[in-house]
């Protein structure tokens, strides 16, 4: 089931646009200079909070979305909608606390889920991100990880070794 989008927000007056006047006049676009791509950053970093992670992984996971975005002409116009909506509050001077109650807010609609679903798998998969993770990347072409560190857990503490002084049987 799906959400439908309040009568006269950006979603409902894009919907009506296309149905009077055609797809290609629609007046919101997903262009990369349009604000969409900086939006969706600022949305994915509200999502998947790394005060450390630069800029960069967050803007090329919204290059991901909006590439998703423009696939299909329907999803084109209903994320141009969306984006829109966001930018009508100004989602971007938002704190993190109010954008994430915002984002909770419009958790079910098909907007959020499908920029959740691509930004997860593009922000995660990005090497930049791994670096500052921890993780050194698939290990396969290098040999396995057997010889590269397997035990290596210097991030963990060390355990805590006891000798048994029981009765010996």
């Amino acid at each position: 089931m799906t959400k439908r989008a309040p009568s006269g927000s950006a979603s409902s007056v894009a919907v009506e646009t296309v149905a009077e006047r055609g797809y290609r006049r629609i007046p919101i676009t997903l262009e990369r200079g349009s604000g969409s791509r900086k939006m969706l950053a600022r949305m994915i970093r509200v999502m998947f909070p790394h005060p450390t992670i630069p800029d960069d992984p967050y803007i090329r996971a919204a290059e991901a979305v909006l590439t998703l975005a423009c696939e299909k002409p329907g999803r084109q116009v209903a994320f141009a909608a969306a984006i829109q909506d966001l930018m009508n509050i100004d989602f971007e001077s938002l704190d993190d606390a109010a954008a994430l109650a915002h984002l909770k807010g419009m958790a079910e609609t098909d907007f959020f889920t499908q920029v959740q679903g691509k930004a997860l798998l593009a922000f995660y998969d990005d090497p930049d991100v791994w670096a500052h993770l921890g993780y050194e990347g698939p290990s396969f072409d290098k040999g396995g990880y057997i010889h590269r560190g397997f035990n290596d857990l210097d991030w963990l503490p060390d355990p805590r070794i006891e000798e048994y002084e029981g009765d010996e049987e």
